[in-house]
């Protein structure tokens, strides 16, 4: 029988306990069975008594060694819970993390102190990669004094996870994100020139802002690339990106529609200025972002291939 969890990771005072208290009071998150709380350290902050009650056991596993799944197997044996929640500790690798076999992870969420974020950013980038490129919900909270740097903190984190649903907020609950005044381009324009910063800048503000580039054309200059599969007149014309660090590298590009793909060769360069189009796409497997080229000029390549969000 699978069992439910949920994974909430995240540094050392950056909102978990607060988070899961919240969530547990809430009626959507309520079940019949009992809960297990497995906290993988202890913050400044502990569970109120009231709260948890009896169907809400907590454990606490100081080590990671510890963090095993026969470990795992034997607190679920001895407190027999119908779903489990793993407060994740921050220091620990994301990717050591071994769950039972038939353990279902529901959903992972991480949260992250705003004030802070710059310097786990710089200084233990890697880390906080592997918080962030699982989870689907990222909460970023107490952004009350850096509200012009969170278009920034966005882009940061989209690079790393594209899918994740980020959320922002200050004191008085969530922040808009991402204005078009933040953006090193001019949306307005007949055609929207993107250098390197801000084809990578663009590649990320569409995921979230779809309609804000609906009909619009764009003109920049990307590598081919004909993914295995892919169906006939199409190719992606994209750039390599540094998402987190030196080893982290990702291909960053949308399907473009025309008409000549196959005379291109796989990794040459060219500059393509298209229309944007909102439509499903099979290899996406939902609605995205679609160019129909106008123009598709072999040119040589930029000075920096790669670009960075670093």
């Amino acid at each position: 029988m699978t069992k439910p969890v949920y994974i909430i990771n995240g540094f050392l005072e950056s909102g978990k306990t607060e988070f899961i208290t919240f969530t547990l009071g809430q009626p959507y998150f309520q079940i019949k069975g009992k809960t297990l709380l497995i906290l993988c350290e202890e913050g400044e902050n502990e569970y109120d008594p009231a709260l948890l009650k009896s169907r809400t056991d907590v454990v606490l596993i100081e080590e990671e060694e510890e963090f095993t799944p026969n470990h795992l197997i034997e607190l679920e044996k001895q407190y027999k819970p119908a779903r489990i929640i793993i407060e994740y500790n921050g220091m620990w690798n994301c990717k050591n993390m071994t769950l039972p076999w038939y353990w279902k992870v529901e959903q992972q969420i991480t949260t992250i102190d705003g004030s802070t974020f710059p310097m786990y950013y710089t200084n233990m980038k890697s880390l906080l990669a592997e918080h962030i490129r699982k989870s689907e919900l990222i909460i970023m909270n107490r952004c009350d004094n850096i509200i012009e740097q969170i278009p920034t903190y966005k882009r940061n984190i989209k690079a790393i996870n594209q899918n994740a649903e980020i959320i922002f907020e200050d004191k008085n609950g969530e922040v808009n994100a991402t204005l078009e005044e933040d953006l090193p381009f001019d949306v307005g324009a007949d055609v929207i020139d993107l250098d390197d910063t801000g084809y990578g800048i663009w590649y990320i503000d569409v995921l979230d802002n779809m309609q804000r580039y609906a009909g619009k054309t764009i003109s920049y200059v990307g590598m081919v690339l004909h993914p295995e599969n892919f169906p006939k007149g199409y190719f992606v014309p994209g750039r390599m990106a540094m998402t987190c660090c030196a080893e982290d590298m990702a291909f960053l590009g949308y399907a473009c529609k025309y008409d000549q793909a196959d005379t291109l060769k796989q990794k040459e360069w060219v500059k393509v200025t298209a229309k944007v189009a909102i439509e499903y796409f099979e290899d996406y497997g939902k609605e995205g972002p679609v160019l129909h080229a106008i123009s598709v000029e072999k040119t040589k390549a930029p000075k920096e291939e790669v670009i960075s969000f670093v």
